[in-house]
């Protein structure tokens, strides 16, 4: 479904967002019960054009009503959001530390995927493509919170232990979780970056 929301309809152009953008547009206006046009341009960063578009598309799948009164979630809005929010949810500010590779870091979890990770450079180059200066993941097994592929040396520095129990905090993960923690120049394209990664390795 978020998939064709952010495809082309024909004859128009490719649209200038992407499927972040519209999770967090269903966040958004899940959260706050109805928004207009201008409050969700400023919080997404996209211009108005942009989110006139976003939300033409957004209507054209049944996802949202839009009246005089503001844009609200339709009954099956509400219900990709509670089933995409099951899989993929948080969106917490993470310091920058030798975990992160940015300024601005905001980790989202993954629900039960470790199994479609390899290396993490899937993710990173997901992030990458978003706009983001890349991505860290992180699984967690055994009740700790590991990186793929690489040794666990870097796990063991006082400021990353630090940032891997706020997150074990603010997340919740259970086994076979995975952290995805976006990296980018402002908090905006980094939680973008995080949750292009996570929707990408649920594709997986």
């Amino acid at each position: 479904m978020i998939e064709r929301v952010a495809g082309k309809i024909a004859p128009g152009r490719t649209p200038s967002f992407i499927e972040a953008h519209i999770l967090k547009a269903l966040e958004v206006i899940g959260e706050e019960g109805s928004v207009g046009r201008i409050r969700l341009s400023r919080i997404l960063g996209l211009g108005e054009g942009t989110i006139r578009t976003l939300i033409r598309h957004l209507k054209r799948e049944g996802l949202i009503e839009v009246s005089r009164s503001g844009i609200t979630l339709s009954e099956l809005g509400r219900s990709i959001l509670a089933d995409v929010t099951d899989r993929i949810s948080g969106a917490v500010s993470v310091p920058e530390s030798p975990l992160t590779v940015g300024p601005h870091n905001v980790a989202v979890l993954v629900r039960g995927s470790s199994a479609n990770v390899r290396y993490g450079v899937e993710q990173r180059d997901a992030a990458i493509k978003a706009g983001a200066l890349g991505a860290t993941t992180l699984l967690f097994k055994g009740g700790r919170l590991t990186i793929p592929g690489l040794a666990d040396d870097i796990l063991e520095n006082s400021e990353v232990k630090a940032v891997c129990r706020t997150l074990i905090i603010e997340l919740n993960p259970s086994e076979d979780d995975v952290i995805i923690i976006g990296s980018a120049m402002d908090e905006r394209t980094a939680e973008v970056g995080a949750k292009t990664a996570a929707i990408e390795l649920l594709k997986g």
